[in-house]
This record gives structure tokens, sequence and C-alpha cells, in this order.
């Protein structure tokens, strides 16, 4: 877990060649489905029944989009700034299916910094094994020290 402190954090708008950036990877295994069910509900079929999801035009049931997104916690809250953020706001999209057995790289960029409420903008993206945007994201996340 990174310790960014507000002061340590660079970010694009800073007028500079580089700002701090973060990258990890995930691979959405079937437990991770299971566990999110469970924490969720979502018993939509397009997620629990591969052949209703193959009926209507997809490879294999459907990875939860929100369990996707939930990546985006794990950028701020472990990478960018990691321990002293207190997650605001997400505005995520998604652009492709993800599928059990995907890989997801999970990348953030911070783009803003304000100072005035010590608050970072960090410009997301996952991509997966092919390279393939799945989804992409703007994160504000306060950073407490």
């Amino acid at each position: 877990m990174n310790l960014f402190t507000f002061d340590e954090i660079t970010a694009y708008s800073d007028q500079k060649e580089t700002a701090d950036t973060a990258e990890f990877e995930v691979v959405v295994t079937d437990a991770m489905m299971k566990k999110f069910y469970e924490i969720c509900g979502d018993q939509n079929p397009m997620h629990t029944d591969v052949l209703y999801a193959c009926e209507n035009g997809y490879k294999d049931r459907l990875v939860y989009g929100m369990l996707t997104a939930s990546f985006y916690s794990t950028l701020a809250g472990v990478y960018l700034p990691g321990k002293y953020c207190v997650l605001q706001k997400v505005e995520s999209s998604f652009h492709r299916p993800v599928y059990i057995g995907d890989r997801l790289t999970i990348w953030g960029r911070v783009k803003d910094k304000r100072e005035s409420v010590r608050r970072i903008t960090v410009e997301a993206l996952i991509r997966n094994q092919n390279g393939e945007k799945v989804s992409k994201a703007l994160i504000y996340a306060g950073v407490i020290k």
C-alpha cells in the first residue's frame, strides 16, 4: 500500500512532464462472481446463466460491471494515493464486456490536484488481456495527510 501524502503527489495538470501513475493486474474468477452476487444479490441472468447470455449475443455470462468498477476503489485506496485516501466520487463508463478468466490491467494517472480541498483527480482505464479498453473512469479522492 502506498503512503503518498498530498504534497508528494504530482499531477499532470502541474505542467510537469510526468505525473504519478499506478498499474496492477487482476484475473476475474468465478469465486469473485459468487462473492459479488452474495453481497449485492444481482440475479440478472446475463451474470448467472451462460445459455441466456449466449442467446443474447455474448460468448459467456458477463462479469458484473460494478465488480469491474470496484477495482477503481483499489486503485485509489491502495495505489493513488493509497493509505491516506478518502474516496469521494467515481464516474465510470463501460465499453466492452468482461468475462470470467479475463486478465484486467487497471491503470491510473493523477490528472489534477486541488489544494483548496486537498483532492486529487485520477483518470483511470481498465484494459483486458487483449489491450482492449473495457472501462474508463475519473476518480475523485480526498487525501487526508
